[in-house]
């Protein structure tokens, strides 16, 4: 459920603004996006796992707040992040 701290780094490295950019929007919104997946790939197998559901939702609600913020202060981060991260259809 949790990401390993390689598959953490490709993300930082992936989607920094720069060397060690470790707390932009867009880092932040890809790392929770893959722990959203993972505990997604989980309720699969586990569909009465309340406890972990309650955290799936507070992080869905953490990234929308995040992806919120971005929309408003650049646009084109925004659209850049989604379409990267296949977020919208």
């Amino acid at each position: 459920m949790t990401i390993t701290a390689e598959r953490k780094a490709e993300l930082i490295k992936e989607h920094g603004r720069e060397t060690g950019d470790t707390g932009s929007p867009e880092v932040q919104v890809s790392i929770l996006t893959e722990r959203i997946r993972n505990l997604t790939e989980h309720f699969k197998g586990h569909k009465k796992d309340n406890h972990s559901r309650r955290g799936l939702l507070m992080m869905v609600n953490k990234r929308r707040s995040l992806l919120d913020y971005l929309r408003h202060k650049d646009g084109q981060r925004y659209l850049d992040l989604i379409a990267k991260l296949g977020l919208r259809k």
